[in-house]
């Protein structure tokens, strides 16, 4: 957990924050983590891999053009 400290005011970017943030984003793309909601936790954790597996591949392919 990332603590603002208290000499800021206004809106500042934490840094650990973000990156969560973003990875949450990214996953949010796979429709069936945005709207499907698993009961059991070992296939909801199959999907998040599956969802992150799809990320990551896109990234691969993309940077090999």
């Amino acid at each position: 957990m990332v603590e603002r400290s208290d000499d800021t005011s206004g809106f500042t970017v934490l840094p650990k924050r973000w990156l969560v943030e973003r990875t949450f984003a990214w996953l949010m793309h796979s429709r069936r983590l945005a709207r499907h909601y698993e009961t059991r936790t070992d296939t909801s954790e199959a999907v998040i891999r599956w969802a992150m597996g799809m990320v990551m591949s896109r990234r691969l392919v993309r940077r090999a053009r």
